[in-house]
């Protein structure tokens, strides 16, 4: 189902499109709490912190090719809006090109440098080998997760948020499957969780991109339009990359952060990787309505729709802000029972660990749903620096205040430091986004 965001309801349009985004994600997550549940349960925290920290790599990989495939996103938003069918034909391989390229690149160094990546993060050697092993194998999925989120941002772009949970669902059901035999019953250990998590994100991309061949096919370019067209390179150039650099500068501050609590020793390692599943969990659904509400904003622009662009800002800010004050409330008060699902009621200095985390972070989950909806509004309206500078002012800030705040009162100055960061960017982007709106150009 293709949903038109340029009339409607606005609410209820914006909270119909992200609901399939939110549960997607959630089933996405899905994969890596899996990992994380059945490791810890099984394997015990030497393993959970192996898997912790190779999740904290993968997912600033991810948001490189994640980043790429949100701002060609952006922009199929706008061609759809505009009425631009062959632009939009164009744009779709000229954005295929271009991510298969760079994953490829990717794919090869990161084997290749495995070694430096293990000494920046600063792993311990206890640790080391279980996520050396882990890396290797989960390294093949590099690809399928790849491609799978440039047809998911696609499909989405053009107002289809449902088919990408389809194959979600599946591929996360598989994964969970996987995981129990290769764990549980083949005693594969940590080889066995990374390989249901690889297969599982292949079954997902062939189903996708079996879907986009049969079913989309007049979203492919004609013969006589196979051809490289510079500008439409250029448009996609200029939203992608921005996009990809703000991606990957959160990611990489959070990879920097990852090192330092590795020099906590494994009790904080451990801790961390299942305080940051939980916490990935819990913010899932404000990180996707600003996904949805970047469409709605890109699908709008392109159409020329300035008073519903407004409208539509004012109400997703308030419904960001009402749904991200009762996950706080539910992450406050549960954090103990959350913790205990990945981790054995013995080991009590990793649960304290990570409740300590989960109560101060939790308590202010509204200011990186505020944040996802600044960087998703700057990425529709073809402004992607302002997304870089919100980005920089959030976790340069972050990683500044983790290292010297840990070093006056440990571990718990990292904690701090991520709201402090969430909340001198959003301070930022608001009020250029109140001074840019009072200039009645602003959106030209």
């Amino acid at each position: 189902m293709y949903r038109d965001l340029t009339r409607g309801s606005i609410s209820r349009s914006l909270i119909l499109f992200a609901l399939p985004m939110i549960a997607g994600n959630l089933l996405q997550q899905f994969y890596n709490i899996a990992d994380t549940l059945i490791v810890g349960r099984a394997l015990g925290s030497g393993a959970l912190a192996a898997v912790g920290s190779a999740y904290t790599l993968m997912t600033f990989l991810n948001s490189i090719f994640l980043g790429l495939s949100m701002g060609a996103g952006a922009l199929f938003s706008i061609y759809r809006g505009r009425g631009d069918e062959r632009s939009l034909r164009l744009g779709i391989v000229h954005a295929f090109g271009l991510i298969l390229g760079v994953t490829l690149l990717l794919n090869a160094a990161v084997y290749l440098f495995l070694e430096p990546i293990l000494c920046f993060l600063r792993t311990p050697e206890i640790v080391a080998p279980g996520m050396r092993e882990y890396l290797r194998i989960i390294f093949v999925g590099l690809l399928a997760t790849s491609l799978y989120n440039y047809l998911s941002c696609l499909l989405r772009a053009l107002g289809n948020s449902t088919v990408p949970l389809v194959f979600l669902a599946v591929s996360a059901l598989l994964n969970v499957g996987l995981d129990l035999i290769f764990v549980l019953v083949f005693h594969w250990g940590i080889a066995g969780a990374a390989w249901a998590t690889v297969l599982a994100q292949w079954v997902s991309d062939v189903g996708m991109l079996g879907y986009f061949l049969t079913k989309c096919k007049h979203l492919l370019p004609q013969k006589s339009e196979l051809h490289y067209e510079r500008s439409i390179l250029h448009e996609i150039l200029q939203l992608s990359a921005l996009t990809c650099v703000q991606q990957s500068v959160m990611n990489f501050g959070i990879l920097m952060v990852q090192g330092l609590v590795n020099s906590f020793g494994e009790t904080i390692m451990a801790a961390f990787a299942a305080a940051v599943k939980i916490d990935t969990f819990a913010y899932l659904p404000v990180q996707d309505f600003g996904n949805a509400f970047s469409t709605f904003i890109a699908q709008n622009f392109g159409a020329g729709n300035r008073q519903r662009l407004r409208e539509g800002t004012r109400k997703a800010f308030l419904l960001s802000f009402l749904f991200s004050a009762v996950i706080s409330a539910l992450v406050f008060l549960l954090a103990e029972p959350l913790m205990g699902l990945f981790v054995n009621a013995g080991e009590t200095a990793v649960i304290a660990a990570g409740m300590r985390y989960l109560r101060i972070e939790g308590a202010c989950y509204f200011g990186i749903g505020w944040l996802f909806l600044l960087y998703g509004y700057y990425r529709a309206i073809q402004k992607p620096m302002m997304s870089v500078i919100l980005t920089v002012i959030s976790l340069g800030t972050r990683v500044t205040l983790a290292y010297l705040l840990s070093g006056l009162i440990g571990v718990t100055g990292i904690w701090l430091s991520i709201p402090i960061g969430w909340a001198l960017a959003d301070g930022f982007g608001l009020t250029k986004l109140l001074a840019q709106r009072k200039n009645a150009a602003f959106l030209e």
